[in-house]
């Protein structure tokens, strides 16, 4: 990525729904040639998609829980793994180094909702050792934007 990508990058990321003639002032280039490098950030898979951030308490899911999963080692992770991409209450998994195997990012509508998921969805799959569950009491920061950072330029 050059300063343009990255410049662009960052506007998008910022505000999605920005126009292109937006994003050719960010950029400094026309319309046509941002639009190129538009396509070009897509094509690479560095601009994943297209999304609105909603609010979680005006959608119905304003519990935010964290779960730290440790699985007993085997073939069930695999099927963990699938179970887990499944749940449409999970909006994060990730495996982790030391004592635990993942953390899992939830959010539901309430306890009850986090009870129903937690002994009808996930403590029934094989391989789960143990489970801690936290639930947050107020959200300080909470972003999906990354910090894009400068690299080096390709050669071409």
């Amino acid at each position: 990525m050059d300063e343009i990508d990255r410049k662009i990058a960052i506007a998008v990321q910022q505000d999605g729904a920005a126009g292109l003639s937006d994003l050719a002032k960010v950029s400094g280039l026309s319309v046509s040639a941002t639009a190129e490098r538009v396509k070009r950030l897509e094509e690479r898979g560095v601009i994943r998609g297209w999304h609105a951030a909603l609010d979680p308490a005006e959608v119905g899911c304003p519990l935010l829980a964290f779960l730290r999963v440790a699985m007993r080692p085997g073939k069930e992770e695999i099927a963990f793994r699938r179970a887990i991409r499944k749940l449409d209450s999970v909006l994060e998994c990730h495996q982790l180094t030391g004592e635990w195997s993942y953390l899992v990012k939830l959010r539901v509508a309430d306890i009850r909702a986090l009870d129903t998921i937690l002994a009808e969805e996930i403590r029934p799959l094989a391989g789960i050792e143990r489970l801690a569950v936290e639930v947050a009491m107020a959200s300080v920061k909470e972003t999906a934007l990354l910090p894009v950072a400068h690299q080096p330029e390709e050669e071409t």
